[in-house]
């Protein structure tokens, strides 16, 4: 087995892995059980606005 054989494998087996982490990523992303939480964290910016309100009310 020569070097660039050995350089060829090594390429090969790198992009197979990279390519079974990013359907992993989608898969962890778009699962069914993820909805509430990303609905959860879309509604963060907004939180803060609302606390920051009811503080300027108490204040003012």
């Amino acid at each position: 087995m020569n070097f660039e054989q050995i350089i060829f494998d090594a390429r090969s087996l790198i992009t197979v892995i990279s390519f079974l982490t990013f359907i992993g990523i989608i898969w962890w992303t778009y699962g069914a059980h993820r909805g509430a939480d990303f609905d959860g964290a879309a509604q963060l910016p907004f939180a803060d606005d609302n606390d920051t309100a009811a503080s300027e009310k108490q204040h003012g």
